[in-house]
């Protein structure tokens, strides 16, 4: 547990923290390699934060300081915990602050749901993981698990598909569904491919693609494919959804901004008892011919009222990737009523 004291002879508005770590090496892990992590707070947190020893000074206003040493401590007692450290939860720990760990322990892990007893929010997979890195994808997975339809709306790299597919597995997972069925429609994003070779599944396959990456992430390569054959993991266009009823599946749509108002209405009528679903999209994103509809947009209109169904709104803020792609999505939402 780090220790914290206060320079005297400085003035408190312009006074250092010291921190000090008691373990060496797990000070080397928090730090990063290069201190590529102390730098990220610090860019972050309006910080300077220099390292000697087993000590870090932080340098700065009071309220940055504070809330660096917040972050510090939270990352600190994470390595504590065993569970590792990358650029992705450092930002974590910045957006959403520090949250208590879950408690260890089979009693204390039996379910997915359990966990929304308190702030703390991890989905568990096969291979990962996976815990929401800002305010609004926290309450995304809580509206995954709790809702039988969940809508995730927003621009891309918000973690609307990745965190629907964790969720599709760690409920597979603990049996709360049979099976797992993913899809999209087929729409080719504002170019023309021309005519594809191969049979139907090779060429659907391409605009599938993103769906068996995330797949890849939760469960071994092996088994995605065992399960694939099994028909336990299904992944299909959506227009091959048509005539079926889902019953005791998780069943994920992506890029549903590219669903006509017909297939929407379609999709979201295949709802069987003891299934769930997620419905995720951008609206900025539509490649529909001119003067066909986003079956997204009218859903939203339609359904914001209806008992069950639960929306979950992302913005720029939001984006986990590259931080140019939070800069890039704001440009063109300020440029966007200039082009209309």
């Amino acid at each position: 547990m780090a220790t914290t004291a206060q320079n005297p002879a400085i003035p408190d508005d312009a006074s250092d923290t010291i921190l000090e770590f008691p373990d060496n090496r797990l000070l080397i892990d928090l730090c990063g390699e290069l201190d590529r992590n102390i730098a990220q707070v610090e860019s972050r947190m309006g910080v300077t934060i220099h390292r000697r020893g087993n000590h870090l000074t932080l340098q700065g206003p009071e309220p940055d300081r504070a809330a660096a040493e917040t972050v510090l401590r939270a990352l600190y007692e994470r390595l504590e915990q065993g569970r590792p450290l990358s650029p992705g939860d450092i930002e974590a720990a910045i957006r959403l602050g520090p949250s208590p760990a879950p408690a260890p322990g089979p009693e204390a892990r039996s379910g997915q749901l359990e966990m929304f007893s308190g702030d703390a929010i991890e989905i568990r997979t096969r291979r990962k993981l996976v815990e929401p890195r800002t305010t609004a994808q926290k309450a995304y997975v809580r509206n995954l698990f709790r809702h039988e339809l969940t809508f995730g709306i927003g621009p891309a790299g918000t973690g609307k598909t990745y965190l629907a597919v964790a969720a599709a597995a760690a409920m597979y997972i603990e049996g709360r569904v049979d099976r797992i069925i993913l899809s999209r429609p087929a729409v080719e994003a504002g170019e023309r491919l021309g005519f594809l070779p191969g049979d139907m599944k090779e060429k659907v396959d391409p605009y599938m693609q993103p769906l068996y990456d995330a797949l890849n992430d939760f469960f071994p390569p092996k088994q995605v494919q065992k399960l694939i054959e099994e028909r336990q993991i299904e992944i299909a266009p959506l227009a091959f959804m048509r005539g079926r009823t889902l019953a005791n599946a998780y069943v994920v749509l992506d890029e549903a901004q590219n669903a006509t108002a017909m297939q929407m209405k379609m999709f979201l009528t295949r709802l069987g008892e003891g299934s769930r679903m997620a419905v995720t999209g951008d609206p900025t994103q539509i490649d529909l011919p001119k003067g066909v509809a986003s079956g997204l947009i009218e859903a939203e209109r339609i359904l914001r009222d209806v008992s069950g169904v639960a929306f979950s709104r992302f913005g720029a803020e939001d984006v986990v990737r590259h931080p140019l792609v939070a800069r890039i999505i704001r440009a063109y939402e300020v440029a966007r009523p200039a082009d209309a």
